[in-house]
């Protein structure tokens, strides 16, 4: 187990390192920021005091190496918009980010799980086919649409929960949460739940097949046969190999929550890191656009390294085959 782990470790170090090299490059080779933060009526000589105040006159291998040494202390840079250190701004607006991910990770299990059991155990009634039919709902329908229908349904035609913000906040472990407060947990149930939609439906559908496939099983079988209870044939045997693959989706689909909330958190007015995002990409403040896409990267790495460590545990034969490669 322990070399399992190192090896994934070793592996994600490079990676990071890549995924390093293509961001830096790749953002820094799109626009030019000088002209953003200068007035226009800037002469020559203004124009060059601030590529040299940037540090963009610098060669860029150079400056790609000052990115390495400043990641390697915590420093990956200061915004050139706000004057202040980029990951500062991304960390400020990470904790509304997160508790909005973590939220509808929460739904996505709390809802697919059970659904998806159901529609397993019971493939031919009708309440299981109407929950595979609104599964392949919700893959179809955008985001967007989905987010301005909720808004509709939920708070402006029956005014049950409030539309946009994070509403009203605790801390909590030093940490400021809205889902410590009532208002809070109002507030993120909407856009959590627009956020949550395909992976539920991802859920319930890896859910399903899990189940149908494991309850023709021998194993299910010889439980049977050995007078089990049905109860404990699927929540002690059934169970435990149907979460593999959803594990493994449900880690990666994380990240993604993570990464690719912009348009929820646009929708909802939500004050979290996809805001600042879109922020920095219109005024082409690459300190920030780098750190955000490199600390995506690093939560896509841990997942993925987390999700490979339990996946070995749920099922040793995956690190015995990485020992015998």
């Amino acid at each position: 187990m322990t070399v399992f782990a190192i090896r994934r470790m070793l592996q994600a170090l490079i990676v990071v390192f890549l995924m390093s090299v293509i961001v830096f490059f790749g953002v820094n080779v799109i626009g030019d920021p000088v002209y953003m933060l200068v007035s226009p009526d800037a002469d020559q000589a203004d124009i060059e005091a601030a590529i040299q105040r940037l540090g963009l006159d610098r060669p860029i291998l150079e400056q790609y190496w000052l990115f390495l040494k400043g990641a390697a202390q915590g420093d990956l840079g200061n915004s050139f918009i706000f004057g202040e250190p980029a990951l500062r701004l991304i960390l400020h607006h990470m904790p509304a980010t997160m508790e909005l991910a973590l939220t509808s990770l929460f739904l996505s299990i709390l809802l697919g799980i059970p659904l998806g059991l159901y529609a397993g155990l019971y493939p031919e009634s009708r309440v299981s086919k109407t929950i595979m039919a609104s599964s392949i709902l919700g893959f179809s329908l955008p985001t967007f649409w989905v987010g301005l229908m909720l808004i509709m349904i939920f708070a402006v035609q029956l005014g049950w929960l409030p539309s946009t913000g994070r509403g009203d906040t605790a801390v909590v472990l030093g940490i400021e949460t809205s889902l410590a407060t009532w208002d809070g947990l109002s507030h993120v149930f909407l856009p959590a739940l627009n956020l949550a939609l395909t992976n539920i439906s991802l859920t319930i559908r890896l859910t399903r097949a899990g189940v149908r496939e494991a309850m023709s099983q021998d194993y299910v079988k010889f439980a049977r046969a050995k007078g089990l209870s049905i109860r404990r044939i699927i929540f002690v045997h059934v169970m435990k190999n149907i979460l593999i693959p959803v594990v493994t989706v449900l880690g990666l689909e994380f990240g993604s929550l993570i990464a690719f909330s912009v348009v929820t958190e646009s929708i909802f007015a939500w004050p979290g890191m996809g805001k600042l995002l879109i922020d920095a990409i219109l005024q082409l403040d690459r300190p920030v656009v780098v750190a955000y896409l490199m600390i995506i990267v690093l939560f896509f790495v841990l997942i993925n390294l987390v999700v490979d460590i339990l996946y070995s545990i749920l099922d040793p034969r995956v690190r015995l085959q990485d020992q015998g490669s």
